[in-house]
């Protein structure tokens, strides 16, 4: 980050606004205009200044472009944390500036009642079949807490909450965790999850549109990888897998909440399930496959299916890996294995 262009971007009004707001939530390019009572264009004009100055980036899903701040004490970078905390100081000293940065948070209001009329009208035309998936698996809150137990009260650090879907499990998570990030493919999916997700603070979460197949982050950039009723959507849970495991630091851990093996096929022509659950054995030469060190499994049985709640670990760097002489069928290694 350069001085020039950071003060270049900072000397215009309404980008000292957006800076402000961005600091509360991430937002849509159509939402600024919204709250800032401007044209897309021409906020869009301001979003490109503050994006080549490193203060701000957009992230694409869809057809929609969101924006977030770009700097955070997380981060480190010396001249966008002193600009942000200049730009709060400047709201607490200048009362001027203060009116209208609280005037733009009200529009907020608006913004956030949108969200939240969008996902209800999303669940009502879903709700059948969510409730049909309820039904086979039980209630919800028994796995959830089996999945804390599981997850042994540690801090879960840096979280990557992998199909994110509603943003449930990223909500039920956030407070034992540093930050969240909720990685979703489907555009639809993450505005649900935005209206759900969007009272935590702007550098607490993130949403992701990705591909669990080739996630787009470094290798080692989280400490905690969860799967909650993903991985039965996986082609090939073994690829999946592969990518969490490279994302993950040493001493990290994976947890897979999914289906026991079953013999529901309507899930696989009605929901698009790719797997049929999957046996402990299965899910074992998967995490060893994936370079992982699995816990015991817990099973959470219901009527008529079972849910399991599976953990491993990554060894620390120094540590050698673990051998995987689980015996396989065949037929079983093609469809399950990397």
């Amino acid at each position: 980050m350069r001085i020039d262009p950071l003060l270049r971007a900072l000397s215009e009004p309404t980008r000292l606004r957006i800076m402000r707001l961005l600091a509360h939530m991430e937002l849509a390019v159509g939402e600024l205009a919204q709250v800032l009572g401007q044209s897309q264009p021409r906020v869009s004009r301001h979003i490109r200044i503050l994006c080549d100055a490193g203060l701000a980036e957009r992230r694409k899903e869809g057809s929609w472009v969101f924006l977030r701040s770009a700097v955070n004490e997380r981060d480190g970078l010396p001249l966008g944390v002193a600009a942000a905390r200049l730009l709060a100081a400047a709201e607490r000293a200048d009362a001027t500036f203060a009116a209208r940065c609280a005037e733009d948070r009200r529009h907020l209001a608006a913004i956030r009642a949108g969200r939240e009329a969008s996902a209800q009208a999303y669940f009502a035309r879903h709700a059948e079949e969510w409730d049909t998936l309820r039904l086979l698996h039980g209630a919800d809150e028994p796995v959830e807490a089996a999945l804390l137990q599981a997850l042994d009260g540690r801090d879960l650090g840096a979280l990557l909450d992998v199909g994110t879907g509603t943003g449930r499990m990223a909500e039920l998570l956030a407070g034992r965790a540093g930050n969240v990030t909720a990685l979703d493919k489907s555009p639809e999916m993450l505005r649900i999850a935005r209206a759900r997700l969007q009272t935590l603070p702007a550098d607490k979460v993130g949403l992701v549109q990705g591909d669990f197949t080739a996630l787009p982050f470094a290798a080692g950039t989280f400490d905690t990888v969860l799967f909650h009723q993903v991985l039965h959507y996986a082609q090939d849970p073994g690829a999946v897998l592969g990518e969490a495991a490279r994302v993950l630091r040493p001493g990290g851990r994976i947890a897979v909440v999914d289906l026991a093996a079953h013999q529901r096929e309507e899930l696989r022509e009605r929901h698009a399930h790719a797997r049929l659950g999957f046996s402990d054995e299965q899910m074992l030469a998967l995490l060893t496959g994936a370079g992982l060190f699995p816990d015991a499994p817990v099973a959470l049985p219901g009527d008529p299916l079972t849910v399991k709640i599976w953990t491993a670990r990554r060894e620390s760097a120094t540590a050698p890996a673990a051998p995987d002489n689980t015996p396989q069928d065949p037929d079983e290694r093609k469809t399950t294995c990397p």
